[in-house]
């Protein structure tokens, strides 16, 4: 299993080793030791969810409040789609910025996206079978969204060849200004006044944007 850094510390992509003749392949879709080392603590998976969407659908972004927040591992199996992290946790020195990567079922790619930060994905191909493992169980009270094109976070989404297709919730979610700084609550309790004003000093002025940005945060 090769594990790739990416732009944000704690996101990492990992690459698991194939094994393949003219019978098909083999490999080990996820090792717990292996998992472990690699994030460098260790992580309990409850729950494994699985979606089908249609190319142009995108979903997210979205994530849960704490004690609820996920740590999701994700991957494709069928088709193609640009997979996205945005780092929402106050404290974090990445707070706002953005990475993304393809996922499909020949490049074999998963991503691990680790508790406090929102998740997303756009389809490119005709459709996506979508596969994920969870460190929380689906929470509906603590979910939350983060709108997909907020111009402070600029991501760089791939042309789908179609129009993208949102739920109605994700297609009314607020920004990261609005949303994230003052709802996203720290694991010790609702943020202080002070924090809070710091956070959307951070929100209004250091969001990346431009293609070379983009372009960098792209794996």
């Amino acid at each position: 299993m090769q594990v790739i850094p990416t732009a944000i510390a704690d996101v990492l992509i990992f690459e698991p080793k194939l094994f393949g003749d003219e019978r098909g392949f083999f490999m080990e879709s996820f090792n717990h030791k292996a998992f472990a080392a690699a994030v460098g603590h260790e992580v309990q998976f409850v729950q494994d969810n699985h979606s089908r969407s249609a190319r142009g659908v995108l979903r997210g972004l979205h994530y849960q409040l704490p004690p609820h927040a996920q740590g999701k591992l994700v991957r494709v199996t069928q088709g193609c789609v640009f997979d996205v992290a945005v780092d929402i946790r106050p404290d974090s020195p990445t707070f706002g910025k953005w990475v993304g990567a393809e996922l499909s079922e020949s490049n074999h790619r998963q991503l691990w996206i680790p508790p406090g930060l929102a998740h997303g994905f756009l389809v490119l191909s005709d459709s996506a079978d979508f596969l994920y493992k969870t460190t929380d169980y689906y929470a509906p009270q603590a979910e939350r969204s983060l709108r997909w094109d907020d111009e402070r976070v600029g991501i760089a989404w791939p042309d789908p060849g179609v129009p993208v297709l949102l739920s109605g919730k994700d297609a009314a979610a607020p920004g990261l200004a609005e949303e994230v700084v003052c709802a996203y609550e720290s694991g010790d309790g609702p943020l202080t006044a002070s924090h809070l004003a710091s956070v959307r000093k951070a929100a209004k002025s250091s969001m990346p944007k431009g293609k070379l940005v983009a372009k960098q945060n792209r794996f």
